[in-house]
């Protein structure tokens, strides 16, 4: 008999200790249609903290993009998802990692977009963003450290926001008049992210186009001799997401 009792207080015992299932939704998520939308150029900020997920003027596109880890030109769906801008602030549960709220945000996406997706292989032509001969010359900010102030383009993010900056400005044309501004337009040839290279990064990229020369030339040479950082040209497979279905506008909070 008291043997039962112990083997019954010991499995009670080991039952209390074991960890709860770990969360697979937000406590709490806002999704709202951003009141401003304010572009390309500035848009899709987002930001982890210990409280939980933020994204402002973000896409649909740039969610999906950061729930399956991948570039936004490995998104693939109506146009749409590219333009329609919107707020989301979302709270997880304390010591949530950041792998652990992105899987939360795909399912913030099912449930307020009714989103419907697949992945599938397709071969094309990417640059891989890599590291340099002789490595790289940045490393990520610390909390507290200030913000880079030099001269020339301005980047913070990490390196998959990096590439996929790259992507765009790749899309500039060589110059025929200094005094014309140029645009970026076009078909883009994606960049994946091959650096290995985790963390955020804060700093200044002098990018000199010469006339004649185009944005790719330029940032190719600012990035090996700046940054410590190469771009290659390689044709693969590439996973891709496929948004099959998605609403407009998110359903009410």
């Amino acid at each position: 008999m008291w043997r039962s009792t112990v083997l019954l207080i010991f499995l009670n015992a080991v039952t209390f200790a074991q960890s709860p299932p770990p969360a697979t939704s937000f406590e709490a998520a806002s999704v709202r249609p951003s009141q401003h939308e304010v572009g390309p150029d500035y848009n899709n900020q987002i930001t982890y903290s210990p409280a939980g997920f933020n994204g402002k003027n973000v896409t649909l596109k740039r969610l999906v993009a950061e729930a399956w880890q991948c570039q936004l030109n490995q998104v693939i769906g109506p146009p749409w998802l590219d333009h329609n801008e919107f707020d989301v602030a979302a709270r997880a549960f304390d010591g949530a990692t950041g792998e652990q709220m992105r899987m939360m945000l795909r399912a913030l996406l099912v449930d307020r977009f009714s989103l419907k997706q697949h992945s599938e292989s397709k071969s094309m032509r990417v640059y891989e963003l890599g590291i340099g001969k002789d490595g790289p010359k940045i490393k990520p900010v610390q909390d507290g450290s200030a913000s880079s102030s030099g001269p020339g383009f301005r980047f913070h993010g990490d390196m998959r926001q990096l590439a996929d900056l790259l992507t765009v400005q790749f899309t500039i044309p060589a110059s025929d008049n200094p005094a014309a501004p140029v645009k970026a337009g076009g078909p883009a040839t994606l960049v994946l992210d091959k650096t290995g290279l985790q963390g955020a990064y804060d700093f200044s990229v002098d990018v000199r186009p010469e006339l004649g020369t185009d944005t790719f030339t330029a940032w190719k040479r600012a990035l090996q001799d700046q940054l410590g950082l190469k771009i290659e040209s390689r044709t693969d497979r590439i996973e891709v997401v496929v948004v099959d279905y998605a609403t407009t506008i998110p359903t009410a909070n």
